[in-house]
């Protein structure tokens, strides 16, 4: 079962093209993290556009948080998640603004899968993110950007409260933690994410921020 929903979930993936500028960039930014100092690899290059840089890393974003909900798919059920939320204080209604207008109340796999359906669509739009070299980004991309962070936020959130027992029995906690480390350290580096958003994970932000000092 669990292999099943890996590969369904891996249908989501995002590729950035190969030789393109944006690979390059890619590949600086696996580099840098190579080095293991996360609060450098998340800074813009030197001339390097801020838009393409966060294009790229949200991008990247996207398909690590699309493998690690796939690893723990077989235990986020309806019956098991019958709300979005992470912990008892924060639940999450969704709402695309297009085809859901007003937020509606649904189980935890039903909202990932409207989100992750969602943000690959904004990835898709060329006119939102263009993968094509002097094609500019558009004058709302980075309202889009930190929307779609916010939302990815929230399944990091979501795996946190309601399953990193689940995690840790896969051995897969030190890959959760440096994933969402890195996320942080990113957007917190450019301001992308409300401090309010951040709520649910607050006391785990600051412990890795305060490791890291």
């Amino acid at each position: 079962m669990a292999f099943f929903f890996v590969i369904l979930s891996s249908s989501f993936l995002k590729n950035i093209p190969e030789g393109s500028h944006q690979y390059e960039l890619l590949k600086h930014a696996e580099a840098t993290l190579g080095s293991g100092n996360l609060r450098q690899a998340v800074m813009l290059p030197e001339g390097e556009d801020l838009n393409e840089w966060i294009a790229v890393n949200t991008v990247d974003f996207f398909n690590q948080i699309n493998m690690l909900y796939g690893t723990i798919t077989e235990f986020c059920t309806e019956a098991s998640c019958p709300v979005m939320s992470a912990g008892p204080r924060y639940e999450y209604h969704w709402a695309d603004g297009t085809n859901i207008k007003k937020p509606i109340k649904c189980s935890a796999p039903k909202y990932i899968d409207y989100l992750m359906t969602w943000v690959q669509d904004q990835l898709d739009d060329e006119t939102l993110f263009p993968s094509k070299i002097g094609v500019p980004f558009p004058k709302n991309f980075m309202s889009v950007a930190k929307t779609i962070l916010k939302r990815l936020f929230r399944v990091y959130a979501h795996i946190y409260h309601q399953h990193f027992d689940s995690v840790m029995q896969l051995q897969e906690e030190a890959h959760l933690n440096t994933s969402f480390k890195h996320f942080i350290f990113f957007v917190q580096e450019f301001n992308l994410i409300d401090r309010r958003e951040l709520a649910p994970l607050q006391e785990l932000i600051e412990k890795l921020g305060s490791k890291d000092r």
